[in-house]
């Protein structure tokens, strides 16, 4: 049972056997609805056709035709409906596929059931039998069934879904399928992470929510900040309107931090987690050429070449005072600890 990212594309020999398999359907449909005026309601493949007639002896044969055309055509019908609404879900989208699985398989186990049914079998013993068999089976195979119950709670409490982005055991990427047993996520490198379901623990659904794309600016301290928080408060619609990929903002949040050779200006910008890294770099792009357009300078590393600075030596009246100041701060700063708790 799986669930994946990109629709399987049937090939033409496929589309072709569902197509006839259903207009047989069809036929059948119209055979078991109006049999009892076509052939006559004594007639023996009418009987034999109506599963849901016991009268007479029914033709085994014809019985089983039935069965599978009722069964496996009510499974398609009901499978194909619920594929035409995968496009349109989101967050079920999990749980629809699954269930799609689970009509597929039950349908191949009711329809043994009758085929046995219709030889006369006695059902009620394989049930019991089957049951003691799975319970032997169960005790055996735990860790498989920890899988399978773990990926369960994953569909309905919607943990996750396809194409979600997510972090697991320290791996970003988005989630490709979800299947019983394991989950499969692929990071943009196009690596493939597969984890057993139960194996999900420590998980960030990055998706849910909107995500923070953050824009770090350089200016030198020689620029007028109040200049440069004017320019941009002028643009920011502009910039807004440049980057489709922005859902709120972006935002201005003041002086990030001062460093040695610029004063660093930060923007935030809210977007969908698959497209942060993207709007993050457009960001970039935007506020370098807004600030080429106003001259304002981003600081880069440059070599200055200095003539020699002669320093003046301290008198012995600097000398008296400075030693003066160093023994008096000692005694009145002791039990204050600097800020690598050395002093004392």
């Amino acid at each position: 049972m799986k669930l994946q990212l990109r629709n399987k594309k049937l090939s033409l020999a496929e589309q072709i056997i569902g197509w006839v398999f259903l207009a047989c359907f069809a036929v059948y449909v119209v055979f078991l609805a109006f049999g009892q005026w076509i052939f006559g309601l004594n007639n023996a493949f009418y009987r034999s056709l109506n599963i849901f007639s016991n009268a007479g002896d029914p033709n085994i044969f014809v019985r089983i035709v039935s069965y599978t055309f009722f069964i496996f055509g009510i499974s398609y019908v009901v499978r194909l409906l619920l594929q035409l609404l995968l496009p349109a879900l989101k967050k079920t989208k999990g749980l629809m596929t699954i269930l799609i699985s689970v009509i597929k398989y039950m349908a191949v186990i009711i329809w043994i059931f009758f085929v046995l049914s219709a030889f006369h079998v006695d059902t009620t013993v394989i049930l019991a039998g089957l049951g003691i068999v799975s319970l032997i089976v169960g005790l055996a195979i735990q860790p498989l069934l920890s899988d399978i119950i773990a990926g369960l709670f994953i569909v309905f409490e919607d943990v996750f879904n396809v194409g979600d982005v997510i972090v697991a055991d320290g791996f970003r990427g988005t989630v490709s399928e979800i299947g019983m047993r394991h989950t499969q996520i692929v990071d943009d490198a196009g690596n493939v992470k597969v984890i057993n379901n139960s194996d999900i623990r420590a998980l960030v659904n990055m998706t849910d929510q909107l995500s923070v794309a953050i824009c770090d600016m350089s200016i030198e301290y020689g620029e007028s900040l109040e200049r440069v928080e004017a320019i941009i408060a002028a643009n920011l619609d502009k910039i807004r309107e440049a980057i489709p990929e922005i859902k709120e903002g972006p935002f201005y949040k003041g002086v990030s931090s001062l460093g040695d050779s610029s004063v660093v200006l930060k923007f935030v910008a809210k977007c969908e987690e698959g497209m942060r890294f993207q709007c993050q770099r457009d960001m970039n792009r935007q506020f370098k050429l807004l600030f080429d357009r106003n001259n304002i300078n981003i600081p880069f590393p440059q070599i200055v070449v200095n003539k020699p600075v002669t320093f003046e030596e301290a008198t012995k009246t600097e000398k008296k005072v400075a030693k003066a100041f160093v023994e008096e701060q000692k005694e009145i700063g002791k039990g204050v600890e600097d800020v690598n708790g050395q002093a004392k």
